[in-house]
């Protein structure tokens, strides 16, 4: 079963873009979305190819996006050797209203 997330919330920080050793392009977007109960989540999100190398050139800290994506838990371990989990959402699509 899929994990489909779709939320409207403020970028925390400017898009980070990076490129993978394959030249693929990839950005981190750090969104913080209201909850209902009046507290900020803040959500991971991870954007692929030429959307991603779009994103640095529209958008900034501050700015209000929308998120279409899917929600992955991914693993690693860290140094004390312990399994650690993070959520993050890969998008599918990331809009704007105008600026």
């Amino acid at each position: 079963m899929e994990n489909k997330e779709l939320f409207m919330g403020r970028l925390g920080v400017n898009p980070e873009l990076k490129y993978t050793p394959s030249q693929k392009a990839v950005c981190e977007l750090s969104v913080a979305v209201k909850h209902r109960e009046g507290h900020t989540l803040w959500k991971k999100v991870v954007v692929w190819g030429r959307q991603a190398e779009l994103c640095p050139l529209y958008l900034k800290k501050g700015y209000q996006v929308f998120v279409d994506g899917v929600r992955e838990v991914r693993e690693y371990t860290n140094k004390k050797g312990e399994v650690r989990q993070y959520e993050e959402i890969v998008a599918r699509l990331v809009g704007f209203p105008n600026i």
